[in-house]
């Protein structure tokens, strides 16, 4: 799921090198932190929101296929 995040938020970029993904399980939830350069927060959120839900879906159904939750953090 960190390389799906890392894919979709480099292809998006201006920066792919800022882009920066972690990872982390509790249980059955994936916590991936998405960080990019702060020119390029707007192009991973999109028009209010619209790119961020998309990505969240992707995310989700990756995780589903693993029985798994999953949340998306983007960061500054």
């Amino acid at each position: 799921m960190k390389d799906l995040v890392s894919y979709i938020a480099s292809s998006l970029v201006d920066q792919p090198t800022a882009v920066e993904v972690l990872e982390k399980e509790e249980d059955d939830l994936v916590v991936v932190e998405l960080r990019v350069a702060k020119e390029d927060l707007g192009k991973v959120i999109g028009r209010q929101g619209r790119t961020a839900r998309a990505i969240r879906a992707l995310l989700t159904a990756a995780a589903g296929r693993e029985n798994k939750k999953s949340r998306l953090e983007i960061l500054e």
